[in-house]
């Protein structure tokens, strides 16, 4: 599948649309928080963060990992779980998104970004 970078609201359907196409009932996503903008539909989370850095010049301490249920609500719906979620020197030193700052964020980044 192509990686595919979300401005604009998707709908749920779309996402789910996306997820069938890899991996079943998961969606692979990096959130840009600098540009509240993120990449999906890449096997990787590294390739799609190599995407948004190359097109829309974003800046690793503002990628972040994620994986989109779409068939879960609440807070099953989003994982923060990525290796490249590993940032030492951001203060990150786990695969999670330590700083519920930075998980707030990524969450407000999703729920503009993804319509029921």
């Amino acid at each position: 599948m192509e990686i595919k970078i979300i401005k604009k609201p998707i709908t749920m359907e779309e996402l789910r649309s996306i997820a069938n196409e890899l991996y079943g009932d998961m969606v692979k996503a990096v959130v840009d928080l600098e540009h509240e903008i993120m990449a999906v539909g890449g096997e990787f989370h590294a390739d799609e963060e190599l995407v948004l850095v190359e097109q829309e010049r974003a800046h690793r301490e503002f990628t972040w990992g994620i994986n989109l249920h779409p068939d879960n609500a609440g807070e099953d719906f989003i994982e923060y779980d990525s290796m490249i979620n590993l940032k030492p020197a951001f203060g990150n030193r786990t695969r999670n998104v330590d700083n519920p700052e930075i998980r707030e964020k990524i969450s407000n980044i999703i729920k503009k970004l993804v319509k029921e």
